[in-house]
């Protein structure tokens, strides 16, 4: 079975810094620092060669499902957590990357993972319900813009989720995010649901698969219009490809992507 999905962590990795075609930068750098000893959150990366499958096919490989299957099962046992557990959740970001560097270009998933059950056990986890919501609020707003297409394509157009935010704050008197509680953080996670079912005709807005919903955002990438923007300035080859990668990063070990960036404050100064 050929490989398409590449961990690393626990001091080790199925990769290194000269894979660049097969892991993009990001990949290949994680694998290089997991390998020289530089504790690195474990985590896994998708291969550029499925996407370049995907370009060709219209479909996934076959046993792509399998292989993140199991690279999820080892992150979980060096985390010591189960991903969709209501108690310890794991949680993980997707981003996206490719041989060639395309500053601004990827987009980003945070705290995959998160759901009505698991949101309970990360606010349980930290004391901090409020942290736990705006972080679950982030991830279903990110998860409409980029899987489920939501995204605005013209530069005059609102992001439907930044819109609902607004009217929430303009209701509750307050400028900034951090000013609403987590109640407030807690009825923008229904009202985004709301949203999503409203222009999608969904009945539910919950992720398909246990993984799968996060790494299939990532390979339609270059089908949307900042990515044929991308190359046509860069001249960019399909044959290279863009790759997938899942880590368990940010939050200490609670989560990730924001409390990366902003650490576990309650009360961020800004959005």
């Amino acid at each position: 079975m050929k490989r398409l999905v590449f961990f690393f962590g626990g001091g080790k990795a199925e990769g290194n810094a000269q894979m660049r075609d097969i892991l993009g930068g990001k990949g290949a750098n994680l694998a290089e620092m997991t390998n020289l000893g530089i504790p690195v959150p474990p985590g896994f990366t998708i291969s550029t060669e499925v996407c370049r499958y995907y370009w060709s096919e219209g479909r996934y490989p076959r046993e792509l499902e399998e292989q993140v299957e199991d690279a999820l099962r080892k992150v979980e046992a060096i985390m010591g957590r189960r991903f969709g557990d209501p108690r310890r959740p794991l949680l993980f970001s997707v981003r996206s990357g490719a041989p060639i560097s395309m500053p601004g270009m990827m987009d980003t998933i945070l705290n995959l993972g998160l759901n009505d059950e698991t949101v309970e056990g990360l606010a349980a986890e930290t004391g901090d319900p409020r942290f736990a919501y705006d972080c679950y609020r982030r991830f279903v707003a990110m998860y409409g813009d980029v899987v489920l297409g939501l995204k605005p394509e013209e530069r005059d157009e609102l992001d439907p989720f930044e819109a609902i935010l607004d009217e929430m704050k303009e209701k509750r008197g307050v400028r900034y995010d951090y000013e609403l509680s987590a109640e407030d953080l807690k009825e923008l996670v229904g009202l985004y649901k709301d949203e999503i079912r409203r222009r999608l005709g969904l009945e539910s807005t919950r992720p398909q698969g246990p993984a799968l919903g996060g790494h299939r955002c990532r390979l339609p990438f270059l089908e949307q219009p900042k990515g044929h923007s991308l190359q046509e300035v860069e001249r960019y080859s399909r044959r290279s490809g863009n790759r997938g990668e899942c880590p368990d990063h940010g939050f200490r070990e609670y989560g990730t992507g924001f409390g990366h960036r902003r650490g576990l404050h309650p009360q961020p100064r800004h959005r």
